[in-house]
């Protein structure tokens, strides 16, 4: 049995790639008191990718609500998320002027087609689980007319 094949490996690299870069920031941190724009952004990134997967991921609760209504009450979640981090943000350190328009932008655009890919893959899935139960459900009723 392998642990890693054709279909876990991208997902593999990138949670070692995850683990390594957060593991960098920590040590650096502890050992050299080096702390920065670049780490805290960084995790920014992680905290905010992990804030946009868990928000997707539970889609499922909310299916008996239109597809659009869903994907617009997520987004309005996340957003306002990312908006009060800014906010807290703003009180342990000094933020541009424009802090809340980059968040905004820099959060919409890769969250926006993250999503994109993500309903049209699970669109796909369903559409292939439909096409799945329509010909065992022809199988079924042509094994009872024999």
């Amino acid at each position: 049995m392998k642990l890693i094949d054709k279909k876990n490996f991208l997902p593999t690299v990138c949670v070692i790639y995850t683990i390594m870069s957060v593991g960098k920031i920590l040590i650096e941190a502890v050992t050299q008191g080096k702390y920065g724009n670049d780490q805290a952004n960084s995790l920014t990134m992680l905290l905010l990718s992990f804030l946009g997967t868990l928000v997707l991921s539970q889609h499922y609760r909310l299916s008996q609500l239109p597809l659009l209504l869903v994907a617009v009450l997520q987004y309005a979640v996340l957003i306002m998320a990312v908006m009060l981090f800014t906010w807290v943000s703003g009180h342990f350190t000094q933020l541009h002027p424009n802090a809340y328009m980059d968040m905004f932008r820099s959060f919409t655009v890769p969250y926006g087609i993250a999503a994109l890919v993500y309903y049209i893959s699970l669109y796909m899935e369903v559409q292939k689980a439909n096409q799945l139960l329509k010909q065992i459900k022809e199988d079924v009723r042509d094994e009872n007319k024999k």
